[in-house]
């Protein structure tokens, strides 16, 4: 039984640290951390009081051993954690990583030990707003066998999340999938911004202007689906008024604009098909030509 489990935190960071509570609140006991900063395991301290202790007892010692360090440090750990000349049996090393798979992990395969990957798909600004939001999250579940993964799941189901299971070939995607959709968000709202400083409009009060937009274009999404939430002069197929918005724009934003409307005219087309109707067909020419659309 998952409850049953002792587990260990190798990097005591936000995602670290969160888990570590959710899962003591949970059931499951934590034996120790390790870091190298003092300040991050000052802060976990805050939280759980748990020991600092050196890899080699939390390698003989826990069931599972959480690697919540940086992406680019996963592999060092994993490296350092082979060496151990002792693990205790049935042990699994997890990593929280959206890119990495859970097999950067084995670096000696001689080591008794399995390998999953548990990633929120959630950015967390700290520790508090984690633990108020861990729940209801959607997870990428990733292992070295079916065994993992269903520990895995039963892992985010503990902490309230939505568990998904990905191969490990697709993970790279998977990842481009979420920087797309968290990270680049912020840069269409950086792009929105930048548009509204060429008309005359202060930064601040741009962005609060979009905002209210982007948040209602999300509602939108979630109410009634990607195609039905499409608005705007793709959707209507009103190729004059995209004509002047590139007229407008200096060249570089232009081919940021001609890349979006792109995707927005598929949306329109997968549109128009459910609906039983379709766009002009003069309108959805002037529409490929000026988007530089290419079949």
């Amino acid at each position: 039984m998952l409850l049953d489990h002792t587990f260990a935190v190798i990097g005591t960071g936000v995602v670290g640290t969160a888990l570590a509570v959710l899962l003591e609140r949970a059931g499951l006991k934590c034996i120790g951390v390790n870091t190298r900063s003092k300040a991050s395991y000052e802060n976990f301290s805050r939280y759980l009081h748990s020991p600092h202790l050196p890899l080699s007892i939390l390698a003989r010692e826990a069931d599972l051993l959480f690697i919540t360090t940086l992406d680019g440090e996963i592999e060092k750990v994993a490296e350092e954690l082979a060496k151990v000349s002792e693990h205790k049996p049935g042990q699994v090393w997890i990593h929280c990583s959206g890119s990495l798979q859970s097999a950067v992990m084995c670096k000696n395969p001689e080591t008794p030990v399995r390998y999953l990957s548990v990633h929120p798909l959630q950015a967390f600004a700290d520790v508090d707003s984690a633990l108020k939001i861990m729940a209801g999250v959607h997870f990428g579940i990733e292992g070295s066998d079916e065994e993992c993964e269903q520990l895995g799941r039963e892992l985010v189901r503990i902490l309230g999340g939505i568990p998904h299971n990905i191969k490990p070939e697709q993970k790279t995607l998977y990842h481009a999938g979420a920087v797309v959709a968290s990270n680049y968000l912020v840069s269409l709202a950086y792009l929105g911004v930048k548009l509204f400083g060429l008309a005359g409009i202060d930064r601040q009060d741009a962005l609060n202007s979009l905002l209210p937009l982007m948040q209602g274009a999300l509602h939108n999404i979630d109410r009634v689906g990607l195609h039905c939430a499409l608005t705007g002069p793709i959707a209507r197929g009103d190729a004059e008024v995209v004509a002047k918005h590139l007229q407008e724009m200096p060249q570089e934003l232009q081919e940021i604009y001609q890349a979006l409307g792109r995707l927005a005219l598929e949306l329109g087309q997968e549109r128009k098909r459910r609906q039983g109707s379709a766009y002009s067909p003069q309108s959805l020419e002037r529409l490929k030509i000026l988007l530089n659309y290419k079949e």
